[in-house]
């Protein structure tokens, strides 16, 4: 089967450019810049490669429109995602982005030049025909929410030209391009390559169906991760790639080659499945195994998948003889502990018995240090998920509290580091509103924005320190819920958070106040104190709420371990 690239000629353009490159890097010296997002950086990165030939730069309006509505660019050649250079207004008037302008595009990490774009157009998408036609349209995408909230208004569409390739610090030996990658299957010989798509760690089931695929094909196996943006949740990458290198030993000898890939997924189902199928034919693969749901973010808004089961499969059928590679069925394997094998489960006669272990199942294991079986996954699979995700009681966690001045939150957050102190097994870092305002936040006033600011540094902090496998107790004011919210998600990329919500009544916190600060409050003396003239929001997402003028400290603390202790924190 030819593995032609995508268009008949793939746009490496690092090649293209190298003979005038100086040139090019002393232009750029002279010339405005842009700083890339982590996407843009992605994208350009494979622009630049020819992952995404016969793309030669971001989409213009025309190309844009057509992809959109057609899944076509303007000269009809097929292509299923639209790929943009987003912009602010700001950034147009401060860089003066115009038709006909050349902008050097930096990577925002290091501040390298990696391109010179000549933009041809800049235009205002219509984000929701986009989101409809792309996504389907439920504001509850991932997707969808990255275009609504994080995209910037106006698309900026030209051509570029390759100055460097993006730094990588990790596994640098792994990052084949399409070019190098095409040269490597040619030197092994192997002229059918079956390419797996993954975000997720692979365990024996995924090992036996790239087995059975690549044996039915005559075939090798490329297992190709992608390890740019993924859902947000995923599993981060490096724990994936050492997961992936550990599974390699078991694939029969010389049969699979892994390359990483530094794609930023869009969880775009049937519509990123064709791009996927593009992408790995100009990386050299013949035959594309398409998962049942594949790239699907899950749920929608409504409780149901966003897309169906086959969707991804019959849209890369519709479109198979343009795409010129071979779909694979993604075969749903399932373990024979009589036989001790694996076997597509639609190939199972009725009554053999069966086990298997769901993802939410092997988290839990993992969550509570549980064994997992070898017929599931072997050990040293098993052995770097269990280094990269500890079982709870070796992991870190943040205790919010939130409340009035003078609820008794602090007394709260202090008796509960003296009990956490007691029982040992981590370190407890204590952040009381009044410490970190004086070590953190001298500087800030109780204006709602710098109110918000502090929120969200004892945020970073406590998610830093969760990280490290630290109990964190934090206890400011926190009134705005939309604060609450932003800290809850800031560490909950770290560990666990839990909202303590102490709802001592207001009459009873001023009546009980012996500083007299609610007193100066009323009078006057001071502005913008909580509860007297700035609003408290009270949470409606605590997962305690407790009341020091009806509970003892004492109670309440005991009721937050009993908590922790539910979740599997403490030992048995």
């Amino acid at each position: 089967m030819a593995n032609t690239p995508h268009g008949g000629v793939l746009k490496d353009l690092h090649a293209r450019d190298l003979s005038i490159r100086s040139e090019l890097l002393k232009e750029a010296d002279s010339l405005p810049d842009l700083a890339l997002t982590e996407r843009q950086l992605c994208d350009l990165e494979l622009i630049l490669s020819g992952g995404f030939s016969p793309l030669e730069g971001f989409m213009t309006e025309k190309d844009y429109n057509g992809v959109v509505n057609d899944l076509r660019l303007a000269d009809g050649a097929l292509f299923s995602m639209p790929i943009n250079l987003d912009v602010s207004a700001q950034e147009i008037e401060t860089i003066g982005i115009a038709p006909g302008k050349r902008i050097v595009l930096r990577d925002f990490r290091d501040e390298s030049p990696l391109a010179i774009i000549t933009v041809e157009d800049v235009y205002k998408p219509n984000k929701e025909t986009e989101a409809v036609n792309v996504f389907r349209g439920d504001p509850e995408h991932p997707a969808v929410k990255y275009l609504y909230n994080t995209v910037k208004e106006f698309y900026v569409g030209g051509k570029v030209q390759a100055l460097n390739r993006p730094n990588h610090y990790d596994y640098a030996g792994l990052r084949y391009t399409p070019s190098e990658l095409r040269a490597e299957f040619n030197k092994l010989g192997w002229n059918r390559v079956v390419a797996f798509q993954t975000r997720n760690p692979m365990h024996r089931a995924h090992r036996e169906l790239t087995v059975r695929a690549a044996r039915s094909r005559q075939a090798n196996v490329l297992i190709h991760p992608v390890v740019g943006l993924t859902k947000p949740g995923d599993i981060d990458h490096f724990t994936r790639v050492r997961v992936y290198q550990a599974l390699l030993p078991r694939y029969p000898n010389g049969m699979a080659l892994l390359s990483l890939l530094p794609l930023a997924m869009r969880m775009g189902g049937d519509r990123e499945a064709v791009w996927h199928a593009i992408i790995r034919k100009n990386f050299g693969a013949t035959h594309f195994i398409v998962g049942r749901d594949h790239a699907g973010p899950g749920k929608n808004s409504k409780g149901v998948d966003f897309y169906g089961p086959y969707d991804a499969q019959e849209l890369v059928e519709k479109y198979r003889d343009e795409l010129g590679i071979e779909v694979v069925p993604f075969q749903q394997m399932t373990y024979l502990p009589d036989a001790d094998e694996y076997a597509p489960k639609d190939e199972v006669a009725p009554g053999v018995k069966t086990l298997d272990i769901s993802g939410t199942e092997l988290r839990k294991r993992l969550r509570l240090g549980l064994p997992i079986p070898e017929w599931f996954s072997y050990p040293e699979v098993v052995k770097v998920l269990r280094e990269s995700h500890p079982p709870r009681v070796s992991q870190g966690f943040t205790i919010f509290l939130t409340g009035y001045h003078n609820s008794g939150k602090d007394a709260i957050a202090r008796a509960l580091t003296y009990t956490l102190n007691q029982q040992g097994g981590r370190s407890v870092s204590l952040l009381l509103g009044e410490t970190v305002r004086s070590e953190l936040s001298a500087e800030l006033g109780f204006s709602r924005a710098d109110r918000h600011k502090n929120i969200q540094r004892i945020a970073f902090v406590a998610a830093e320190l969760t990280r490290a496998g630290a109990a964190v107790i934090a206890a400011p004011t926190a009134p705005y819920d939309d604060s609450r919210k932003l800290a809850r998600d800031t560490v909950s990329q770290s560990g666990s958070f839990f909202l303590v919500h102490v709802a001592t009544p207001l009459e009873y916190c001023e009546s009980t106040d012996r500083k007299g600060i609610f007193a100066k409050a009323r009078k006057g003396e001071i502005t913008g104190f909580t509860g007297v003239d700035d609003p408290y929001e009270a949470p409606a997402d605590a997962d305690i709420t407790v009341d020091v003028s009806t509970t003892s400290v004492r109670t309440i603390v005991h009721q937050i371990v009993l908590l922790l202790e539910s979740q599997g924190f403490f030992g048995n």
